[in-house]
C-alpha cells in the first residue's frame, strides 16, 4: 500500500492521543484495512499517569508496522495530548482520532480526498471533519447514556475525526490545555479558528464511534462539564453557544432546581415551615420535570429507573457545584483579542 504522497494526494499524519483503552486496537485495525493511502504516520499519546511505566498495551497490525510511534502525554487531558501529538509530526495536514472509533471503509483514500478538496478550495481552509455514526440497538430505545453519546454524530467540529491544518493549528496556538476534558476543547479551537478568518469543512470520509461501556454515575461525573462552559463564556463571549452549533443544555433548570432546594432547608432552618413547603415543591417539582424527560425516550427497565432516579436527584447541584466553583474563580489573563489567537 501506498503513502498519501506516494499516491499523489496531500500527505498526512494521524495523531491519536490514548490512554490505553483496548479499543485502540480496534482503531489501528480499522486503519489498515481502509486501504491506500496509508498516513505518512501514525502518532500515539500515551496520556496515562507518569506513575504507569508499562509499554502501552497495543497491537500494531502488520500494514502500518514502521508507521507507528508512540510518544509521552502529559496525563493533562486530550487537549494537551493533541498539541503532544501534532507537534511531533511534520506533514501540512493532521487528522485526529480518539482512540475508541472505528474509521469506515476506505477512510484513508476519502480523508485523501477531503484534504485535497480543502486544498483547492477558494479561501483559507484550516479542517476538514469527519461524518460520525454512533450505532444504537435496534431493539430496544436507547439509554440516558446512549441518547448522550448519539449527541456526537450532530455535533460541530470534534476531535473524533477531525483534520487540521499544521499552518492553522500553529497560527492559534494548537489546543487550548485548559479544557482538561474531551469537552469544548474543539468548539474552542474551531472558534478561535474562524475568529482568525479561517474556514471549516465537512468532508465526505465516515467513522462510526460506538457507544462505550458506563456505571450508572457517568452522567453525575459528565457535570464536570460545567466548569469548561463557564470558561467558553469568559472566552467567547456568551453568545458562542450560537456560533459553535452547540446545544445549551439544562444549566439554567438546574440552578433554578438547586437553589430551590436550597432556600427550602433555610426555611426550615428559620422555622417558616409553610416557605419551605412551597420551596421544597418546587424541587420536588423540577425534579420531577427532569426525571421524567430522561425515562420517557428510554427502555423503561428496572435498572434504568434506579439510574435516572438516583442521577437525576443528583446532577442539579452536582452541576451548580462545578459551575459556581468554576465561576468564582479568576477570569484568564488575557482574553481572545478577535483574531482568534490565543497565548
Amino acid at each position: 500500500m501506498s503513502s498519501g504522497a506516494d499516491a499523489g494526494g496531500p500527505g498526512f499524519a494521524v495523531v491519536v492521543p490514548t490512554l490505553g483503552r483496548p479499543s485502540l486496537n480496534r482503531t489501528l485495525q480499522a486503519l489498515a484495512e481502509a486501504g491506500p493511502p496509508l498516513p505518512r504516520r501514525i502518532v500515539l499519546v500515551d496520556d496515562r499517569p507518569a506513575t504507569d511505566c508499562d509499554p502501552l498495551p497495543v497491537r500494531v497490525p502488520e500494514a502500518l508496522a514502521g508507521l507507528v510511534t508512540v510518544v509521552p502525554g502529559a496525563a493533562a487531558g486530550p487537549a494537551a495530548a493533541r498539541n503532544v501529538g501534532w507537534r511531533a509530526t511534520e506533514e501540512e495536514w493532521i487528522a485526529f482520532l480518539d482512540d475508541d472509533v472505528v474509521p469506515g471503509e476506505h477512510w484513508t483514500a476519502r480523508l485523501a480526498a477531503d484534504l485535497a478538496a480543502a486544498d483547492a478550495a477558494p479561501g483559507a481552509i484550516a479542517g476538514t471533519q469527519g461524518r460520525i455514526t454512533v450505532p444504537l440497538p435496534g431493539h430496544r430505545p436507547p439509554t440516558d447514556w446512549e441518547r448522550n453519546t448519539a449527541g456526537l454524530a450532530t455535533a460541530r467540529w470534534i476531535t473524533a475525526d477531525m483534520a487540521y491544518r499544521r499552518t492553522a493549528l500553529e497560527a492559534v496556538g494548537g489546543f487550548d490545555e485548559r479544557f482538561r476534558r474531551a469537552f469544548r476543547e474543539d468548539a474552542d479551537l474551531a472558534l478561535r479558528l474562524e475568529a482568525a478568518g479561517w474556514r471549516l469543512t465537512e468532508g465526505e470520509r465516515h467513522t462510526v464511534h460506538p457507544v462505550r461501556a458506563a456505571d450508572r454515575w457517568v452522567s453525575v461525573r459528565a457535570q464536570r462539564g460545567n466548569a469548561d462552559d463557564v470558561l467558553m463564556n469568559r472566552l467567547h463571549g456568551p453568545d458562542w453557544w450560537q456560533r459553535a452549533g452547540a446545544a445549551r443544555g439544562r444549566l439554567p433548570r438546574h440552578l433554578a432546581v438547586t437553589a430551590a432546594a436550597g432556600a427550602a432547608l433555610g426555611g426550615l432552618a428559620a422555622g417558616r415551615p409553610r416557605t419551605a413547603a412551597v420551596l421544597g415543591g418546587l424541587w420536588l417539582l423540577g425534579t420531577g420535570e427532569f426525571l421524567c424527560a430522561r425515562l420517557r425516550p428510554g427502555p423503561r427497565t428496572r435498572d434504568e429507573g434506579l439510574t435516572m432516579a438516583v442521577s437525576s436527584l443528583l446532577i442539579p447541584p452536582v452541576a451548580t457545584f462545578h459551575w459556581l466553583r468554576a465561576w468564582l474563580q479568576a477570569p484568564p489573563a488575557r482574553w481572545c483579542d478577535g483574531t482568534g489567537v490565543w497565548p
